[in-house]
């Protein structure tokens, strides 16, 4: 692929902040695998423990740029953190990634109702049903854990949970624990499950106190994940750095997206610390499987984590409505917001096409596309040849109010 040698980066030198999750791979491979310093730039990768921390070292300028939650430059635009930085983001580091998780005690309790525990309609009418002998009984209610307030996982839990008609703010008790500190509270019976990304579902399994009830692609498919967050007034003083690490990641996201590196990848992010677990936990990520519990049978999950085919890099304006859909649905700002300025204000398609196009790669043409309407597979307009895309129908094929 061809870079845009005419652009000299206004500033070679960046610190990005990362979460230890399979997903910060793209950043772990454009700095092992030169991608990085081919753009010019030096970059240094800090391994944080919490999306606060990501956040407000980028707000303060101690980072250039974070991996984070797809709904994190939504909710800084709108300054429901209180920090008064607006943010931004023009590339998608991932699609997918995560999964619902019980307690081991929790499930036996679920699969006594005699449901498929792992199709996740099935799971949550089950999980209703124990709520209702739970509230008869006048037990305290479950825990369940996500890692952030604007994070799909809140909004995929949520989803999940109101599908069957249990409220999310009053059934249950929703409190958030950064993830690699999710296992030990499932362990310690502090929580009752969680929505938390690989590899942290894959540990509770392998060490037999959690089992899957859902995977976040199985509640909708193509789900936004993590995307690159810088702020808005980074962008518009570093254009050009801006667009070289844009750049240097979209040739990570390629690299990722070939199966045939993936145990390469593997190595790279455990061996050199990034996601501090053993390879072994690692085997969603390299061959798209996944196993719900320790005893059961090992499934194809292709799509679970996308990280450039499907468009997956593109920041889709349309998911940046979804997303602020959810926080009006949830309360977390009044109905009636302006949701298509805001959308168009916070993921910027025009910025990731410029890099894209520096790249010779093909790009949407469109900004915005119509979530939960594709079934299978289907095409995206671009210059040249079509995009196939994958499915993103949500798992009750109902689009949220």
């Amino acid at each position: 692929m061809q870079s845009n040698t005419n652009a000299v980066p206004e500033k070679t030198d960046l610190n990005i902040g990362y979460i230890p999750l399979t997903d910060c791979a793209p950043l772990a491979i454009a700095k092992e695998k030169g991608f990085f310093s081919a753009e010019g730039l030096t970059v240094k990768l800090s391994r944080e423990s919490s999306w606060a921390n990501i956040r407000d070292k980028v707000s303060a300028g101690v980072f250039d740029a974070g991996h984070m939650l797809a709904p994190m430059p939504i909710a800084a635009a709108l300054n429901l953190d209180g920090l008064h930085t607006p943010m931004l983001t023009a590339l998608s580091l991932s699609l997918g990634g995560n999964a619902i998780t019980v307690s081991k005690k929790l499930y036996e309790k679920l699969a006594e109702f005699g449901q498929d525990l792992s199709r996740p309609l099935a799971s949550v009418s089950a999980l209703k049903q124990l709520l209702a002998q739970h509230q008869a009984e006048k037990r305290p209610p479950l825990t369940l854990a996500h890692v952030f307030p604007f994070s799909c996982h809140n909004y995929l839990m949520r989803y999940w949970l109101a599908s069957a008609g249990i409220d999310p703010d009053k059934d249950v008790r929703l409190v958030v624990i950064p993830p690699p500190l999710m296992v030990n509270a499932l362990a310690a019976g502090q929580i009752d499950g969680f929505c938390v990304g690989e590899p942290w579902n894959t540990q509770a399994i392998a060490n037999g106190i959690g089992v899957a009830v859902s995977t976040g692609v199985d509640i909708w498919q193509g789900c936004p994940e993590k995307v690159l967050g810088v702020t808005q007034a980074w962008a518009q003083h570093y254009p050009n750095t801006h667009q070289a690490l844009l750049r240097a990641l979209l040739n990570g996201a390629v690299w990722l997206e070939n199966m045939q590196n993936r145990a390469e990848a593997s190595a790279i992010l455990t061996g050199h610390g990034y996601v501090p677990v053993e390879p072994a936990l690692l085997k969603t990520f390299e061959c798209g499987e996944f196993q719900f519990c320790g005893t059961g049978p090992v499934v194809p999950v292709p799509d679970f984590c996308v990280f450039y085919r499907h468009a997956a890099t593109f920041p889709w304006v349309s998911h940046a409505d979804w997303l602020i859909g959810q926080m009006q649905r949830w309360g977390q700002i009044p109905a009636g917001h302006a949701v298509g300025a805001v959308s168009a204000q916070v993921y910027r398609p025009d910025l990731y096409r410029q890099a894209a196009h520096d790249l010779g790669l093909p790009y949407p043409l469109a900004d915005r596309k119509t979530e939960g309407s594709h079934a299978q597979r289907w095409w995206a307009e671009t210059e040249s040849e079509p995009i196939s895309m994958g499915g993103d129908c949500f798992f009750d094929q109902i689009m949220p109010a």
